[in-house]
This record gives structure tokens, sequence and C-alpha cells, in this order.
């Protein structure tokens, strides 16, 4: 029997990392299937103890050392490493049960040091696969920039664990497929609460769509994205269709920042799509892009300013209760010099009063 060593590069690198690489659960499920001992390593220097050893990351911003590259036992692969020319797993690891169990060890070992349980329900509640894959939006700025279209990717009895109490897709763009509407009510048919993690293409919404989504037993927020500030009337339009269907339910767009430019005028994009989102009672997410080298915003100006926004948007019980402006008089509270979010506030509203007289102000209602 060999010895297979498993490696989440982000869940070492990035604090506050809350979801499981299926990637990582796949490789582990697939070699346990062959009798092989498989281990999730939580330091890169046990690997020198295993047979083979895989490392995965999705974000390109993880670090991982140096030397690791030098070994012939390491295989690296996901998105982190490769972003959109990243190598498919074998269909083999690919179309096999991820296997749930894989991180039951970390996961306890922060609940014990006092982490909420809360904070790992996707880890002890989820069944996590894909359903389709591809999209044929080509956006600059996704991994998904080389596919034409949406396909079929696997079945939903392949990942799905009858005893996890929840159902997670990571799909690229599920309403893009032209057979959603059964893979769609198999989902509901299951009677288990089920969601689109990586978000749906709001711009291709219609009735029927509608009907089946808000209808559906959904789990948690019902994500979409509103990526670019040209398509303001549509996805108007949309959020009008889709407030005839639930008044109630929560609704939350990806808003993606700093990729056409990091100017002041993508500040101003920023807060008009934040303005609209409020209107409809939608809670935006904001998005800051980092490329596969740099994060453009981290360099601009107004850095301090596109943090202190997505602390505002990103938690939405300040953001449900406090203007941009309250949300910043808050944060400087008790302090004894100017904090980040102040200093930026007051700095842009200096140089751009119209914006910040039209914007700071705004409450979700």
């Amino acid at each position: 029997m060999g010895k297979i060593g498993i490696i989440d590069a982000d869940l070492l690198n990035r604090k506050g990392h809350r979801f499981p690489n299926l990637a990582c659960m796949k490789l582990s499920g697939f070699w346990k299937s062959k009798g092989e001992e498989v281990s999730l390593l939580l330091n890169y220097f046990d690997g020198n103890v295993y047979d083979h050893v895989y490392v995965s990351k999705v974000f390109t911003s993880t670090e991982v050392p140096f030397w690791l590259k030098s070994s012939d036992t390491i295989t690296f692969g996901g998105t982190g490493f490769y972003f959109d020319k990243a190598t498919p797993l074998p269909y083999d690891i690919e179309h096999t049960m991820p296997d749930y169990h894989l991180y039951d060890a970390f996961v306890n070992q922060r609940i014990q040091a006092g982490e909420s349980k809360a904070q790992f329900k996707e880890y002890l509640n989820n069944s996590i696969g894909f359903l389709t894959r591809g999209c044929f939006r080509r956006c600059p700025f996704c991994v998904n920039q080389n596919e034409t279209c949406v396909r079929v990717h696997s079945s939903l009895e392949e990942f799905l664990d009858s005893g996890r109490p929840e159902i997670c897709m990571l799909d690229d763009n599920f309403l893009g497929f032209s057979g959603w509407k059964p893979i769609l009510q198999q989902l509901i048919d299951t009677g288990i609460p089920f969601k689109f993690k990586q978000g749906l293409d709001e711009r291709i919404l219609t009735e029927e769509k509608c009907e089946m989504l808000f209808a559906a037993k959904y789990s948690g927020d019902y994500i979409f994205a509103f990526d670019n500030v040209s398509d303001y009337d549509l996805i108007e339009l949309k959020l009008k269709m889709i407030r005839r269907y639930t008044e109630t339910k929560s609704v939350k767009f990806y808003v993606l920042v700093g990729f056409e430019s990091t100017d002041a005028k993508d500040i101003e994009n920023m807060f008009r799509r934040i303005e609209l989102l409020m209107r409809y009672a939608c809670l935006p997410y904001i998005m800051r892009y980092a490329g596969v080298s740099s994060a453009p915003w981290a360099e601009s100006k107004y850095r301090e300013l596109y943090t202190s926004v997505a602390r505002w948007c990103n938690q939405p019980a300040l953001f449900k209760k406090l203007t941009f402006r309250e949300f910043c008089n808050k944060d400087q509270v008790g302090r004894m010099s100017v904090c980040s979010s102040m200093r930026a506030m007051t700095a842009f509203e200096k140089e751009y009063p119209e914006i910040a007289r039209q914007y700071f102000d705004l409450r979700f209602s």
C-alpha cells in the first residue's frame, strides 16, 4: 500500500478560507478506492514521507514554497497555478465520488480550537460537484475564457451523498445550458436544498427560469453577477423580473471592480451598480480583480477606498443598516488617528464631491 499526501494550498495560505477543494476530494476518493493510504497535509514539510504528493490551488494569489517544484514526487494542479491553461483531472479521477471525509481531522481541530462549526458548513453539510461545465461568454477576466459553450459534465448521482443535508453546484454557467430545465427539475425533486455557488447568469433569466428557481428549496442567497456597468439596463430589467417572483428571498450579486481601470470612473461605476442593487433590495459582493501576476486595484491611489467599500458591502449586516458614510464614521469611533476608511472616503469626496454626494449616503431598503 502506498502513501498519498494531498495539499490544499489555499487552505494553508489564505486566512479565513472556508471552502473545500473539490479536486483534492476527488483525488482522495480515487486513491482510497485503489487501496492507498491518503492524508490531507497541513504543512509542506510532511510531504517528505509520502510516495506521492498532490498540491492544488484555486487562487493565483496563493503562494507555495519555491522548493516544491524541484521534487519529482509532487504533482501540481488547479487554476491557481495555471489559470485558464490548467490541465483537467484524468477522466477516472474527475468522475469519481469525492471523499467528503478528507477534511474531517482539520475541521475537528479548528472547532476544538474554538472556531464556530457554522464556518465549516460546506465541509460538513454539502455534496459538491459540477452538473455542467463551460461558458459561452468568454470574459477576459475568467478562467473559462477559452470555452465556447455549456455542456453536460456529470450526473447528480456522481457526487450526491444522500446523508448530507445540502447540495452545492460549482457550474460555470448553468442557465446557459440548453437542457437546463430537466436537470433543475431533478435537483428540485431530491427535496434537498441546493445552491449554485459560482453564481448564475442573470442576463439570460426568463420567466420560466425564475418560476422554477424561486419556487425551489434553495440554500442561502441566490447569487448572480454584475460584472459590467454596460449591462446596467439589462440587469435592471431582470431585477424587475426577479422581484415579480420573490419579494423576500435574499439575492446577491458579485460586483467586479478594478478590471477595466482603477480610476475614479471605476469607483463611480462600482457605486452606480451598488445603487441599482440597493433599489431592488439585493446585496452586492465586491470582487476586486486579481490577475495571474498582479492585483491592479492594490496599486491604485484608491486602494483604501476599494477595501473600505468591500468591507461595507461584503458584511450584509452592516450594509443593510449603514450608509457608506455611516460605515466609515463607525469605523473611526474610538481611534486615536484617522482610520483608513475615513481617510479614503474624505480624500475621494474632496476630489469628486459630485460622486460622493450621489452615492455616499445611499441606504439599503
